[in-house]
């Protein structure tokens, strides 16, 4: 039996996060053949090294693409997409995978997708479909799209919109969203175990906080200082994981430092938290606060509110558990007191998410097992 060989694309913390328990699906698998292209984040000092955290999971890398320049500017991200794309194509041209699997909308996975659509490599993407209207990825995502050939998407609606996009609905598969997976099928790490490895006595209430860099919006700074003068208020502790590699993240991530440092005791950061640590903490926090997609997929699925910040996340999918606040701190601060009250709590807690309730690995390693790969290349637009 020849088995399929599938290439797996990770360049960020989060990502693999998404993308672990589907490696593990796919390496599990007789009829198939896990690779793995690290890149982006994942070699960076500056953002912890977190391709040891994918070989402390046993995983063998296949091919480091070292991508990404030492500038979080507009031109200094196009110049990483250059040399990613440029090594993509040599990391390829070796392995010579059957079928390449990315995941998401971030510029290191448009590097891999262009990379393969040249060399006639089929593509497999993830959570294709969705919108964030207030961040570049929206168009990066969709560009991933048309030039994918099989596609898993998080919810019925976000599989429509790939249809509606011209994509062929017998190769369009709704399959639920991977993070809710890894999220409840991870052994969480209990509330003195998270004190040791934080070093931080975490007293209630808990607040985890994400902040990502929006430039559409404007200033990226202006947001972050929003959210932290309205969280200085609360008299709880501040676990903070710092933004990625984007275009404003190096001004995010002074003001981060400058808030740990004026609350000592209260708050700390952490550059990256590694995957079990994250999604015990997203147990913990009593509330979730920022502006990532981690607070509207992983956070519901652990029964734990979110505050969403701003427009990083506009017209996303988001449950009940959600809610949105503007980018000014007396918006921020009504919402993590609504969050906080004991009735918001209780509702949260007898909700579930709206991103299905696990299973998505398996689900999608039936599809790239049995999918025909032989003329897949050929793609007609399939007209409503």
């Amino acid at each position: 039996m020849t088995k399929r060989t599938v290439c797996v694309v990770t360049g960020s913390r989060a990502e693999y996060g998404l993308l672990r328990g589907l490696m593990r699906e796919i390496a599990s698998r007789a009829e198939l053949r896990l690779q793995i292209i690290v890149t982006g984040m994942h070699l960076a000092p500056e953002f912890g090294y977190t391709y040891r955290e994918i070989e402390a999971d046993g995983f063998a890398i296949d091919a480091k693409v070292e991508m990404l320049l030492s500038s979080d500017t507009p031109l200094g991200v196009t110049k990483s997409v250059g040399l990613g794309t440029m090594g993509m194509g040599e990391a390829l041209d070796r392995l010579k995978p059957d079928l390449l699997l990315l995941l998401g909308d971030r510029f290191e996975i448009l590097a891999a997708a262009v990379a393969a659509t040249i060399a006639g490599i089929p593509i497999a993407h993830l959570h294709g479909g969705e919108i964030t209207e207030g961040v570049m990825d929206d168009a990066i995502r969709h560009a991933i799209t048309k030039m994918s050939h099989l596609h898993f998407t998080s919810a019925e609606g976000h599989r429509a919109r790939v249809i509606q996009m011209g994509e062929d609905p017998g190769r369009v598969f709704n399959v639920g969203a991977p993070g809710v997976d890894e999220a409840v099928n991870t052994e969480l790490l209990d509330k003195a175990q998270m004190e040791k490895e934080l070093g931080l006595k975490l007293k209630e209430p808990i607040l985890l906080l994400t902040y990502h860099p929006v430039l559409i919006s404007g200033d990226p700074a202006h947001g972050l200082n929003e959210l932290l003068a309205a969280v200085g208020e609360i008299d709880g502790s501040f676990v903070i994981t710092r933004p990625n590699a984007d275009p404003g993240g190096r001004i995010l991530n002074h003001l981060i430092d400058a808030f740990v440092a004026a609350h000592p005791g209260r708050a700390t950061v952490v550059t990256s938290l590694g995957h079990q640590r994250y999604i015990s903490m997203l147990a913990l926090a009593d509330v979730v606060v920022g502006n990532s997609s981690s607070g509207l997929i992983e956070a519901p699925a652990m029964g734990t509110p979110t505050v969403n910040v701003g427009t990083r996340q506009s017209r996303r999918l988001r449950g009940e558990s959600v809610i949105d606040a503007a980018e000014d701190r007396g918006s921020i601060g009504e919402a993590i007191r609504q969050a906080l009250s004991p009735e918001f709590q209780a509702k949260v807690a007898k909700l579930t998410s709206p991103y299905g309730a696990g299973g998505a690995a398996q689900r999608i390693a039936d599809a790239i097992t049995s999918a025909d790969l032989s003329r897949i290349l050929t793609k007609r637009f399939h007209d409503r």
